[in-house]
């Protein structure tokens, strides 16, 4: 840190008024509580196709949270300065982890409608027997409670211990942040990993993949940056941040969603690769299915929506130093994250082709509404960037 740098002066934080924004609030609100009695009339009119529907949005949701808390932890593993002015809201969100513990609260309760390895007898099927170890209702459970439980404690550590850094400014905050990072990050990829095999690829429980876990971490990172793209641009839009955020910061995300886009890709194309080369039938299957009839259509458009098109745009760098360009990009790769899981999910259900319904926009409103909600709720609670971080300064005169 240069002498320069001690002499600059540290902006003092800003708040958001919730108040100003209470129209918007009460809107979320309504929607969501409306989204959530008709997922209720959902579950008992059509419970089948309103438990995958749900999977699909709790899926989509939760692999943007779980991705803003990765880019949390890797921000203090790394001791990075970039990140500093916008690392609250990636705090916010993350904090909307225990919220999704309750979402997932309707998978429990409609899991024999989506997993047929936990109605199955032993004995039907000696490829389900080989696995019961593992797949069993009770372990299940067990490892859902953990995962959540990592994931909402750590969620809420980090941003408390970050907000008493903004009342004290004692720098040790920082050291203890970092310290713990070195913990969640394996703690992370194990509840990542395990969960994404346990309620997305135990749908079908002949299919494996090892590369599951970090297929599901690529699209989660990638369309959490973005993610956070948008919501920083919403921030300056209504007048915060405008001397805090600049382009650079701006050029630094854009990187990470290119680098994430083609890290995608691969981890796609690797395991796709693999699969089609061993030719074992236990895990073609699932490409199969994919690359037939009305589900290949998609499964094209995936791949050419989430990796050529933003490949192409992100590679320029005018792309990712205008703001409303950028943003556009950002908003197509969140759209084809719920593509992604839409794939991932609904063929298991609707093996004979795409059959879209009406639970699936209910269900992804439900939850979305109800986290915009709560999300107005939070960022209020403190100040939009972290006012007494040691690496502010730093952060604020970035220059790629």
């Amino acid at each position: 840190m240069s002498e320069r740098s001690h002499a600059l002066p540290t902006p003092e934080g800003e708040y958001f008024e919730s108040n100003r924004f209470g129209s918007l609030s009460l809107i979320a609100g309504v929607v969501a509580v409306v989204a959530l009695v008709l997922s209720v009339i959902g579950g008992l009119v059509s419970p089948r196709q309103f438990a995958y529907s749900w999977l699909f949005a709790f899926a989509y949701f939760f692999t943007l949270c779980a991705g803003c808390f990765f880019w949390t932890i890797v921000h203090h593993a790394v001791d990075a300065e970039w990140s500093v002015v916008v690392r609250r809201q990636l705090e916010n969100i993350a904090l909307l982890l225990p919220v999704m513990a309750l979402f997932f609260l309707p998978i429990v309760l409609f899991r024999n409608q989506i997993y047929e390895w936990m109605t199955m007898a032993p004995g039907v099927d000696h490829l389900l027997d080989s696995k019961r170890a593992y797949l069993n209702v009770g372990f299940f459970f067990v490892r859902a409670l953990i995962i959540f439980g990592f994931f909402s404690i750590a969620a809420f550590m980090y941003r408390r211990i970050s907000i008493s850094q903004d009342r004290d400014g004692n720098p040790a905050h920082t050291l203890t942040m970092r310290r713990f990072a070195f913990v969640c990050l394996p703690l992370f990829a194990l509840s990542l990993t395990f969960g994404s095999v346990d309620w997305l690829m135990s749908m079908n429980y002949i299919w494996f993949s090892t590369m599951w876990g970090v297929y599901i971490f690529a699209g989660a990172a990638g369309s959490s940056m973005s993610l956070l793209v948008l919501v920083i641009t919403a921030l300056r839009n209504a007048g915060y941040l405008k001397n805090v955020v600049s382009i650079e910061h701006y050029h630094t995300m854009g990187k990470w969603m290119l680098a994430f886009t083609v890290f995608w890709a691969y981890i796609g194309f690797s395991q796709y690769m693999l699969i089609w080369y061993a030719n074992i039938p236990e895990e073609t299957e699932y490409f199969i299915l994919r690359n037939t009839g009305s589900w290949n259509l998609l499964s094209i458009l995936l791949v050419v929506g989430r990796f050529f098109i933003p490949f192409a745009l992100l590679l320029l760098r005018a792309t990712k130093k205008k703001v409303k360009t950028l943003c556009m990009v950002a908003g197509w790769i969140l759209v084809m994250q719920l593509l992604d899981m839409y794939v991932v999910i609904m063929p298991e259900l609707h093996r004979a082709g795409m059959r879209p319904s009406i639970w699936d926009i209910v269900s992804v409103v439900a939850i979305g509404a109800t986290l915009v909600f709560l999300f107005l709720r939070i960022v209020g609670k403190a100040s939009l960037f972290p006012v007494r971080d040691p690496r502010l300064v730093e952060s604020l005169h970035m220059v790629n």
